[in-house]
């Protein structure tokens, strides 16, 4: 079997380009790297120049996405409070998805550097699994265990309802963050 060939550089980020434009579904590094025959660092160093060149890439926990152009905007987006334990990040999330509302990133006000975004981009319960088993395998830690399990959502729905309605679920179990 013949070995494949490495791609150099600005064909490799061209290629690299085009599987995220093509795709409706992240990508990740150790996938673009098995395409391009090189090391999934070398991928890190490609989005890093397709990024400086202006190129919407997104890092998301279950790879890349290239942001396509906006159409105009039917979805409601909405910023909320929760608070909980590490323990209860997978039935939050669930619980928001189950209403059909897309869980966009996790946000916390870090007492040194301000305030910290992550991209999650789950909208099924399938890509809440994903990404809690990533979590698990990396053995990583959640933002909100900065601030004592007090963090926000960018979430976002197609109708207000919705994000009323998994606001009333989170509410119930004590989830969404309550001012005393």
């Amino acid at each position: 079997m013949a070995e494949k060939k490495k791609m150099l550089g600005e064909e490799r980020r061209n290629f690299i380009l085009q599987l995220l434009q093509k795709s409706n579904a992240p990508i990740t590094g150790g996938e673009l790297a098995k395409e391009t025959n090189v090391s999934r660092q070398i991928i890190v160093n490609d989005i890093t120049l397709l990024k400086a060149k202006s190129e919407p890439i997104l890092a998301t926990s279950q790879g890349y996405l290239y942001i396509q152009p906006s159409q105009p905007k039917t979805a409601i987006e909405k910023t909320i409070v929760c608070n909980h334990p590490p323990e209860r990040v997978e039935e939050e999330l669930n619980l928001l998805v189950e209403h059909g509302v897309t869980v966009k990133d996790v946000k916390i006000e870090h007492p040194v550097y301000g305030d910290l975004t992550a991209s999650i981009m789950v909208s099924n319960r399938a890509e809440v699994a994903q990404f809690i088993r990533h979590i698990k395998k990396t053995k990583a830690s959640y933002l909100s265990e900065l601030t004592g399990g007090i963090h926000l959502h960018t979430v976002e729905a197609p109708s207000h309802q919705q994000i009323e309605s998994a606001e009333q679920a989170l509410k119930e179990k004590g989830i969404l963050f309550m001012e005393n």
